[in-house]
């Protein structure tokens, strides 16, 4: 294995008990006499050992091995942005009231002085415009907010496209996603705060999809917000789950993640020297030192942001009224498909058994969100139940090797990001000069064509480069010079790959179809297959019908 610049150290899986712990080489320094002479963190470790009789544990953590890859540091920023939302919490928390007795306003911001507004809200002008620092504390509270689960998100695709979800991170897969869900949940609920013109909006948009719900909706919403909308508790009920329930749940979740991702051991990405067994990477106070910079550089990221670009700016809202709306008012970013999706659906209602189902609130607001978060939670049993793949998986999978969940993964995003543009559907018709009505029917046709079509089209470029990497691993690299053969014909030259090129692109099996041959009754007749059987078999070869398999060690080895 080629010797880097920078330290690396090969953990290795180890134990029979298949949890994961790992067991770390490092070279280390020899002096004359052939005896090891620690570093200076291996001095350190050996002082804390002899002061604390602390068990070999100690010694170990600074061999372990951390993959290097920048994908892998998506987690860390949301980890990180989340200490700031703790941090700028706390401090909002001690200036913040959350009621909604009515006031007149008296503080700094002369436009609103004089008007009848809630505590809540006044409480929020008195931070951003007489506590010291407070404006700026908000906008990095916001800011890190988006950050957090900007981050998530992307983490979970990084893991969805990577298949870092299968066996054994599948209950890690559910917490990153549980933590996801938090995270907008938590976001929301600190958007609805201030009691502004604008949350009070958005709250009616959660009422009416509390009263669609058939049987229990209008006594659940009624529940929640003590009374008839607006009620009189909804703000110090969201401010308990905001402030204390989301935190709490966030902080377990993340606790239990690290416990797991220890106990699992570490993902990374194919290549020489890393298998199964193995972690190629750099050592725990390299990890550490590099974790400490990106923790302050989004720290520094977040405050500067906040500084320089104004986020929610309740004073010009105005305060909540049930009566108003703001137009061409928008949701967070994160929960925009929902509104898009309220557009988008038909104003259909039915009835049944008596009771009135408004399918037009029900479907987008209640049903959409949950069937979405059913599809993920489950997708790495459906896939493990389609490949039949039940071992322990710790190499990343490149997104062109699995096509068909490359191209699920597509299609979903295409989905989203349509009903993410439908939610300002008002805003493209102003600002465009068409009308709203055109700009409706377009998105209601492209979000039911436009996913499976980017289903297919990722699926054929995905094949279409694992067919090159096939090339390249066959034949190596194009250089671009022609020479002429004893024969008189013209060829191209070639470059074989490098080791580290060549694992890269290698698979490390090739994947099975599920088609199992019939079996026979005692008068050697086939029996009939199950249907579960021939659907298994159907999305088996959905998935690896038509793949390109790039491990053809034999091929290569032959042509070089």
């Amino acid at each position: 294995m080629s010797h880097l610049s920078e330290p690396r150290c090969l953990s290795g899986r180890g134990r029979a008990t298949g949890r994961g712990s790992m067991t770390t080489t490092v070279e280390t320094p020899t002096n004359r006499r052939g005896n090891r002479v620690p570093r200076r963190g291996g001095r350190v470790v050996e002082f804390v050992e002899r002061r604390m009789a602390a068990s070999g544990w100690v010694r170990r953590i600074p061999r372990r091995a951390f993959p290097n890859h920048w994908s892998l540091w998506l987690g860390y920023i949301a980890l990180f942005s989340f200490v700031v939302i703790i941090v700028s919490g706390v401090f909002l928390t001690v200036w913040f009231e959350p009621s909604m007795a009515p006031v007149e306003y008296d503080g700094a911001y002369a436009l609103m002085q004089g008007v009848v507004v809630s505590e809540a809200y006044a409480s929020t002008l008195d931070i951003s415009f007489e506590t010291r620092g407070g404006l700026l504390t908000r906008q990095v509270h916001y800011w890190a907010t988006h950050v957090f689960i900007a981050a998530m998100s992307i983490h979970l695709l990084q893991v969805f496209f990577t298949g870092a979800f299968r066996k054994p991170r599948q209950r890690n897969w559910l917490i990153g996603l549980g933590l996801l869900v938090l995270g907008i949940v938590g976001g929301y609920t600190g958007h609805a705060l201030p009691d502004d013109l604008l949350s009070g909006t958005g709250l009616r948009v959660v009422e009416g999809g509390m009263r669609s719900i058939p049987i229990v909706g209008t006594s659940l919403s009624s529940f929640i917000f003590g009374g008839e909308y607006p009620g009189e508790d909804i703000i110090g009920r969201l401010h308990v789950v905001h402030v204390f329930v989301i935190p709490a749940l966030i902080i377990v979740l993340l606790i239990v993640h690290l416990v797991l991702a220890r106990r699992h051991g570490r993902t990374q990405w194919g290549g020489a020297g890393k298998t199964n067994r193995t972690v190629v990477g750099s050592p725990f106070p390299v990890h550490i030192a590099r974790a400490s910079g990106l923790a302050l550089i989004v720290a520094g990221l977040i405050v500067l942001m906040a500084a320089t670009l104004q986020i929610n700016p309740v004073w010009l809202w105005g305060p909540a009224d049930p009566s108003q709306a703001s137009a061409g008012s928008q949701p967070d970013w994160y929960v925009g498909f929902l509104d898009g999706a309220q557009r988008l659906m038909p104003p259909v209602d039915i009835h049944v058994f008596g009771y009135e189902l408004a399918l037009s609130v029900l479907v987008p607001v209640i049903l959409l969100p949950g069937v979405l978060v059913t599809a993920l939670a489950i997708y790495p049993w459906i896939e493990q139940k389609i490949t039949g793949d039940t071992r322990d998986q710790h190499i990343l999978d490149r997104p062109r090797t699995v096509p068909a969940r490359t191209g699920l993964g597509a299609a979903f995003i295409v989905f989203y990001l349509l009903l993410w543009i439908a939610g300002g559907n008002d805003i493209l018709a102003t600002t465009f000069h068409v009308s709203v009505n055109f700009v409706t029917r377009f998105l209601q046709v492209a979000v039911i064509l436009l996913p499976p079509l980017a289903y297919a089209i990722t699926k054929r470029i995905c094949l279409g480069l694992l067919r090159e990497d096939r090339d390249k691993l066959l034949h190596g690299l194009e250089t671009g010079r022609i020479i002429r053969g004893p024969d008189g014909g013209y060829s191209e030259t070639h470059v074989p790959l490098s080791q580290d090129d060549a694992h890269a692109l290698t698979q490390p099996e090739r994947r099975v179809l599920h088609d199992p041959e019939p079996e026979l009754d005692e008068n050697g007749i086939p029996a009939p297959r199950p249907r579960w059987s021939k659907l298994r078999t159907r999305l088996s070869k959905s998935y690896f019908g038509d793949d390109v398999h790039t491990s053809a060690a034999e091929e290569i080895s032959h042509d070089r």
